[in-house]
This record gives structure tokens, C-alpha cells and sequence, in this order.
């Protein structure tokens, strides 16, 4: 279990830098989006082809349903995260997106029958008011109605991602990988065909950054991701996916040269410690339950 969190731990903070990487291309939000998801499945469909493995995903219909789900839900998901970037701000949009957890959180009680301790909700209680304390200021200067909608869709749509792709147990790995990110191509390329009539201008400059974002933020990253939150308990993936934001929140301040203020440091904090401390308790009481059965 520790090479699982290891990996997913990696891909969080991949992910994390995306907004690094993205902002060195001089691209629309959604170009962006389609070029990620166009570039990640291209690598993992090559990948894969070299590994010489047979595809998994036709034997069981039912399940590939829930992937189909799931990578449609992943795809639109990150485009309404960036319409609402640009209509409320990064700070109030990834504080809305990242209720997403919590909502999965609240349903694996009753999808996946894992139990609700008392260490779990105060881990997301400390998880949720550092978030706060991070976009306090964000919050502060309010926002446009649609942008919160959008927040509120991709905040929902990542909890059925999560929750469809660990129903989908027999697709797991790379292959589990790379049919969510050529089903999360296609949607955002469908929605990208009605959106606009050119297709996206890549320049010299653009090729790097972008393949840098879609084969290691987004082929890697998502691999690594995917392969990992098949393993984990769903709650452990719902705390742990904290890192995420606050790893962006960390490289903007490293990379980009924004500043951090005292509130959002305590922020900072209280999101570590929450996450710790809810997997902390769950790993303590797992042991004593193993414990008792000899």
C-alpha cells in the first residue's frame, strides 16, 4: 500500500503544476484542455501497445460503461473548472472544485460500505477550513453566478469520476489510464467542435509546455492516479486529493512568484494536518481490527 500512495501522491503534485506549465501557453482555456487530453492519450495508446497486454475493458460491458462515465465526467469536469477560472478566479474556483472529495467522501458510506469514523469527518472538517482559510481573500471579492454554477457541475462531475472508475475494477492500470483519457479527448473535442470553428493554433514556442503538460502532467500523472485510486480506500483518495491545491497553491508562490500570506500558511497547515491525521486514524484502527482476529 505504501507504492500507492507514493503514486499517488506523485500524480497529485503533477497535477498540481499544471497551472505552472499551462500558463507559459498563450492558449484559450479550453485548447488547452483538448491538447492535455489529445497529447496524454496519445502517449498512454503508445505505451500501452508496447506492453504487449490485451485489452481488458470489452470482456465486461458493465464496467466499461463505468469508464465511459467516468472519463466523460473527468473531461467535462476540467471544463467547467476553467470556465470558472475565468469567470470567479482560481481561488474560489478550486475552493468550490475541490468540495468534490467531500461529496465522495459522504457517499462511500453507501456505495462502497466503508465506515464513517469520527477520525474521518474531523480530518475533513480541519481539510475543508484550510481550504477556507487559503481563498479567504478570494472569497472576500465575490464572483459571477455562472462561475460558481460551473464550480458547483466540476465539483459534482469529479466525484462521479472517482466514484464510477473505482466501480470499474476490472480495467485497472495503464489500460484503465489510457480509456479515461482518450474518453475525456472525445468529449472535450466534441464540446470544442460546437465551440468554435478553428482548431487550435500551436506555435513553435507552444510544442514544449505542451507536451511536457500532456505527457507527463497528464499521461504520467494520470496512470500513476488511476492506477493507484483502484488500491486505496475511497475516503483515503477524498482527504489526499487536498494535496492537490495546495501543492498548486505552493508552486505559484515558488515559481510564479505569488505571495502567501500568514492566513493562507495556517490554511496550509490545517489541510496537512487534516489529511494526516484522518488516514493516520483509519491506519491505526485497521491495524488493531487485524489485531483482534488473531
Amino acid at each position: 500500500m505504501k507504492g500507492e500512495y507514493i503514486k499517488y501522491i506523485f500524480a497529485l503534485l503533477l497535477f498540481g503544476s499544471n497551472g505552472i506549465v499551462a500558463s507559459s501557453i498563450p492558449l484559450h482555456s479550453y485548447e488547452i484542455v483538448l491538447l492535455r487530453t489529445l497529447v496524454g492519450s496519445l502517449f498512454l495508446i503508445l505505451i500501452f501497445s508496447f506492453s504487449e497486454k490485451k485489452l481488458q475493458g470489452r470482456r465486461n460491458r458493465k464496467h466499461f460503461v463505468y469508464l465511459v462515465i467516468s472519463g466523460a465526467a473527468m473531461g467535462t469536469s476540467w471544463m467547467f473548472l476553467y470556465e470558472a477560472y475565468t469567470q470567479i478566479g482560481v481561488g474560489i474556483a478550486t475552493l468550490i472544485y475541490y468540495c468534490g472529495p467531500v461529496i465522495v467522501m459522504a457517499l462511500s458510506s453507501f456505495l462502497f460500505r466503508e465506515s464513517l469514523t469520527r477520525a474521518v469527518i474531523c480530518g475533513f472538517v480541519a481539510v475543508f477550513a484550510g481550504m477556507f482559510l487559503l481563498n479567504a481573500t478570494a472569497l472576500s471579492s465575490g464572483g459571477k453566478h455562472w462561475g460558481i454554477l460551473c464550480g458547483i457541475f466540476s465539483a459534482v462531475l469529479y466525484s462521479v469520476m472517482v466514484i464510477f472508475n473505482k466501480k470499474a475494477t476490472s480495467v485497472s492500470g495503464l489500460e484503465n489510464s489510457m480509456w479515461q483519457l482518450v474518453i475525456s479527448f472525445i468529449t472535450v473535442a466534441i464540446f470544442t467542435l460546437f465551440q468554435q470553428k478553428s482548431t487550435p493554433q500551436v506555435i513553435l514556442r507552444n510544442i514544449l509546455p505542451i507536451l511536457i503538460l500532456g505527457i507527463v502532467n497528464t499521461g504520467i500523472g494520470c496512470y500513476l492516479y488511476f492506477s493507484a485510486v483502484h488500491k486505496l480506500r475511497v475516503q483515503s483518495v477524498a482527504i489526499w486529493g487536498y494535496l492537490e491545491p495546495l501543492s498548486a497553491l505552493f508552486f505559484s508562490f515558488l515559481f510564479l512568484h505569488e505571495e502567501m500570506s500568514i492566513l493562507q500558511a495556517v490554511g496550509a497547515a490545517f489541510i496537512i494536518g487534516g489529511a494526516a491525521y484522518g488516514e493516520y486514524s483509519n491506519a491505526k484502527r485497521r491495524k488493531a481490527a487485524e489485531l483482534q482476529r488473531f
